[in-house]
């Protein structure tokens, strides 16, 4: 084994670590906490529920779904917003890449990143194994890394671990509501139980 193949497989080890610090585990004795002070919206004039989750994380994989459903069931004054957190250095590219797909209207690669990670075994982890893989799904490589390593990109990357520092985020996923609650499946026992908490918590904040 190479060097870099060495150095590729430890960070998919220590991705894969990091995304599964909140695994599934029997019910907590709370579904949800409550952060204090509450955090104000992002997006005016309506009621946020953010999506805190890693490429890299199994369970995130396996939620997605779910979430994607629900989000379509909400009222029109709710809004659900990914947020690519990063742990740790090695998984800011995967939070670039997010945000790139945002900025390049191309978020219908989402759940084929998630793919690609979890069933097809890639290793895109880095900036030019990602751009490697933009280009086999029919994005320009240069246009991509361009917005990559953009000024904008940056400044939501900064958001993005402000986010995750004042929900209070250790793990993912986590999805948070109305800037007062935050739920987990570590919390609620299952991916389908967080789905029905974070419901709950949006009736709370929504009545």
């Amino acid at each position: 084994m190479t060097i870099k193949q060495r150095f590729l497989q430890a960070l998919a080890v220590s991705t894969l670590a990091a995304g599964m610090l909140l695994a599934p585990t029997a019910q907590a004795a709370d579904a949800y906490v409550t952060l204090d002070p509450a955090q104000p919206s992002d997006t005016a004039g309506k009621i946020e529920v953010l999506e805190f989750f890693a490429y890299s994380c199994p369970h995130c994989f396996k939620i997605e779904p779910l979430v994607k459903k629900w989000a379509a069931t909400l009222p029109d004054n709710v809004v659900v917003r990914a947020v690519p957190v990063a742990f740790n250095a090695s998984m800011q590219d995967l939070q670039r890449l997010y945000y790139s797909l945002e900025a390049l209207d191309r978020l219908d690669l989402h759940d084929k990143v998630f793919a690609a990670i979890h069933n097809e075994h890639k290793r895109i982890y880095t900036a030019d194994a990602i751009a490697d893989w933009i280009a086999t799904q029919g994005v320009d490589r240069q246009k991509f890394l361009d917005t990559f390593n953009s000024f904008g990109i940056n400044t939501k990357i900064s958001r993005a671990s402000e986010l995750a520092d004042q929900y209070k985020i250790e793990g993912t996923p986590s999805i948070a509501v109305g800037g007062k609650y935050v739920t987990s499946p570590s919390m609620t026992g299952s991916y389908e139980s967080t789905i029905q908490e974070a419901q709950k918590l949006v009736d709370m904040v929504n009545p």
